[in-house]
């Protein structure tokens, strides 16, 4: 199959999903063209199949904002034409499921079809607001196939925007063979010189992240336990959650590592993975800690406990900073839950979202919507 694949190119779930999913598509020996403002981040390297096609959105002083929807759904088409694609995959509803829309309009009597994943936030924070809602939901509708990470996220969909086009699950994945346990000893050695266990915690540092809670929690941590708090990513929070380490005279004891493309290497390092996330719609950060043998402790919140059972980690009320402390000194103080529970994370991914079941049930799924009637 010819798959255009439209996705933000950041470090959100989103992208990384999309990104992941268009490279082991391609292994597969599916011709992908990705169609964004800018190359998406784990899109470093060059891959036999794989295409990408830039959207430059001209500046004009008539506009205040520059019309990117209007410059992708333009380029969608362009490329959907020349390419012979077969469907125009986008990953967040909006202004991407508008976008196709409008693309396969300009390409009429084309037969082009148009799959939407939700991932998240564009269900929960961005498509609830009332400018968006009802775009939101005609996007959804317009779409020929839709799915989503997790039945949370399907459930929530279906009950605030009472869509009728049927959405199918298709939770995240994870590629067991990038993300293992290696041996990194001489770098945790080098950044946790008086042997502190090291939480980790990979975030946007967007509000819904809640990236203050997870410095209180681990204030709490440090009190008891000798430990180390290394915080990968970027975002509009960093500098909030910055001046909460100078207040509580922690700083000494975080590492704000910024953006980082070693994340297998950083998790390799871990004892704990913490998420304070007020939303999750799946929680592909946990994920990938959990395939390298790191137990989560998180908030009990959307699609998490479907992918974080009990015998991987813990889930706590939202909010319960002193319980979430408390399940980290559990995790951190005995050696044989750590073990346990990491194993069986391990083995959790592996059996339920490897890659390459994953990338089997959307290849299914394309196939069911290509023959599907006009």
């Amino acid at each position: 199959m010819k798959i255009g694949i439209t996705c933000y190119p950041t470090y959100g779930g989103s992208g990384v999903l999309a990104t992941e999913l268009g490279i082991g598509l391609a292994r597969r020996g599916h011709e992908i063209h990705f169609i964004s403002y800018a190359q998406p981040t784990r899109l470093q390297h060059f891959n036999e199949g794989i295409y990408y096609h830039e959207v430059e959105v001209p500046s004009y002083p008539l506009f205040d904002h520059e019309p990117y929807a209007l410059a992708l759904a333009a380029k969608m088409a362009e490329v959907a034409s020349y390419q012979g694609l077969d469907i125009l995959h986008v990953h967040y509803a909006i202004p991407h499921a508008i976008s196709a829309y409008l693309a396969k309009q300009i390409l009429a009597p084309s037969n082009i079809k148009i799959i939407t994943t939700l991932h998240g936030t564009d269900i929960t924070l961005v498509g609830n607001h009332p400018s968006y809602l009802s775009i939101t939901r005609f996007g959804i509708d317009a779409s020929d196939g839709v799915t989503a990470v997790s039945d949370f996220l399907k459930d929530e969909t279906v009950r605030s925007f009472q869509v009728k086009t049927p959405i199918e699950t298709i939770w995240n994945f994870v590629d067991p063979d990038v993300f293992q346990r290696q041996d990194q000893s001489v770098l945790r050695a080098h950044l946790c010189p008086g042997g502190e266990q090291v939480i980790s915690h990979i975030t946007n540092f967007r509000p819904v992240k809640q990236i203050e809670h997870v410095v209180q929690i681990f204030q709490r941590v440090a009190k008891e336990n000798n430990a180390k708090l290394f915080l990968v990513g970027d975002g509009p929070d960093r500098a909030k959650a910055e001046k909460l380490c100078r207040d509580l005279a922690i700083c000494d004891r975080i590492v704000f590592l910024g953006k980082q493309d070693s994340i297998t290497e950083i998790l390799s390092m871990s004892d704990l993975f913490i998420m304070a996330s007020s939303s999750e719609s799946f929680g592909l950060a946990a994920l990938e800690a959990m395939s390298c043998g790191v137990p989560v402790v998180a908030y009990d919140v959307g699609g998490l406990p479907e992918v974080l059972t009990p015998e991987c980690g813990f889930l706590c009320p939202l909010g319960d900073v002193d319980m979430m402390a408390e399940k980290a000194i559990q995790v951190l103080n005995s050696d044989e839950l750590r073990y346990s529970m990491g194993s069986a994370a391990r083995q959790r991914c592996v059996d339920v979202f490897h890659i390459d079941k994953i990338l089997l049930e959307y290849e299914q799924y394309y196939e069911r919507i290509l023959n599907e009637s006009v």
